[in-house]
């Protein structure tokens, strides 16, 4: 991912630095397994253990030595366990011991990507707290609802905010389940029969990392475990999108409700001084282009030849970076957007009367219906009186009260009070309550 849409502590985790150290603790991990069973000598053990902890301590092998011998050996592993020869010294043939390239490299990639989950989960909770927050603080605040972009029935802008909650709750339970699916390992081997050691030995080893044994491995781990992930990144990513594009729409000059915030010396526009464009928003919704295309490519990389080939490979070097990455990226941004949000309540409120009663249409068709009216003489009442109020710019309740067939069934008091934002607001609290409890919905 360029520069631009990283952040520090997420990138760092996939530098090539912090990847060949993975490789190292894994490999560590083996060679220690390996000394409790006395495959290793001790005496070999104990400076092999501290050559490799001293290493680890100072960042692990150089990654530009790594670079070098690949260069040479055409195969990263091979460069990886040779540049780490050079640093341990002898003891070093003990690693590497019993294992293939994914066995190091699989593995490792679930630590990588367990880690990259944990800085996303605190993105999600800090994205959460300000939905909270929001939503808590709009709750009263009555606005024009709207389907296909026209207008419909009132709402409480809240709600937006709650809606949005209760979605990213769910995407944080997506990716702890997608986490959770990725807590394996594998170090059976080069066609996953445990050749050279048993199950249980690599059940240990593995614990040992805090992983569990894949089930039933070939040569890599079934990517079918990283493409749930990548569906779930995408999920995330529509989930994004879904925020910036309302953020959009309410930030146009005819709609004006929202703004985003708008620092000191920032410029709208190179060519007209007076613009405050929704920027962060229709950034957030390409970002969230890139997070769905990165799904496709994982899902075919299920599919691999007999025990194993590696077209995965070079497709995981580069969406899985970027897609931890820009997600994490577009959480930060969109947090901020969120909390920094300006409302215009005086223009919510101003949209919402130019809706007009018009709004509350359905309500007057199911007062029809409850006093006896077909459905269909109800809706065609009350339309003829909406489209008169439409075209000709009358009042729509007057018309209500005047027209011969609502008027003989409808009391004036009736019609009044089911055109209020208490009536159509009422069960607003009700849907907080039950957003906000444990029960599950």
């Amino acid at each position: 991912m360029i520069q631009r849409y990283s952040r520090p502590e997420m990138a760092d985790l996939w530098h090539d630095r912090t990847k060949y150290r993975l490789w190292l603790e894994v490999e560590l991990a083996v060679c220690r397994a390996l000394a409790r069973e006395g495959r290793i000598p001790r005496k070999d053990w104990k400076e092999l253990e501290a050559k490799v902890t001293g290493l680890l301590k100072k960042g692990g092998v150089d990654p530009v030595r790594v670079d070098e011998h690949e260069k040479v050996t055409r195969h990263d592993v091979i460069a990886f366990t040779t540049a780490v020869a050079e640093r341990v010294g002898p003891v070093s043939r003990y690693i590497h011991f019993g294992l293939t390239s994914s066995d190091v490299v699989d593995t490792a990639l679930s630590l990588q990507i367990r880690r990259a989950g944990e800085v996303l989960l605190k993105d999600y909770d800090r994205l959460l707290a300000v939905l909270k927050t929001r939503a808590a603080r709009h709750r009263k605040l009555a606005t024009i609802g709207r389907s296909h972009g026209i207008f419909a029935e009132p709402t409480s802008f809240g709600l937006k905010f709650l809606s949005w909650q209760a979605e990213w709750k769910r995407n944080r339970a997506r990716l702890e389940r997608a986490l959770e699916g990725l807590r394996v390992g594998k170090l059976s081997g080069a066609v996953g029969v445990n050749a050279h050691w048993d199950p249980a030995f690599e059940e240990r080893v593995l614990a040992s990392l805090g992983l569990e044994r894949e089930e039933v491995s070939t040569q890599v781990i079934p990517r079918d475990r990283h493409a749930e992930l990548f569906s779930m990144l995408a999920i995330a990513g529509s989930s994004i999108e879904r925020i910036a594009i309302e953020l959009r729409h309410l930030q146009r000059s005819e709609v004006a409700e929202v703004m985003e915030g708008f620092s000191k010396g920032q410029k709208g526009s190179s060519a007209m001084p007076h613009k405050r464009n929704p920027i962060s928003s229709e950034n957030l919704t390409g970002a969230a282009r890139l997070l769905r295309s990165h799904a496709q490519a994982a899902l075919e990389n299920i599919a691999l030849w007999h025990e194993r080939d590696i077209s995965h490979s070079s497709v995981e070097r580069v969406i899985l970076p970027d897609a931890m990455i820009l997600l994490d990226y577009a959480l930060h941004r969109l947090t901020g957007v969120l909390d920094g949000l300006v409302v215009n309540e005086s223009k919510v409120t101003a949209n919402l009367e130019s809706a007009g009663r018009l709004s509350y249409s359905g309500h007057y068709l199911l007062a029809l219906v409850r006093e006896g009216a077909t459905r269909e003489d109800a809706y065609k009442w009350v339309q003829e009186c909406a489209m008169e109020s439409l075209e000709g710019g009358k009042d729509f309740v007057s018309l209500l009260k005047k027209h011969g067939e609502i008027k003989t069934r409808l009391q004036p008091k009736e019609i009044d009070n089911l055109a209020s934002h208490k009536h159509q607001l009422r069960n607003v609290d009700a849907i907080y309550a039950r957003a906000s409890g444990s029960r599950r919905k």
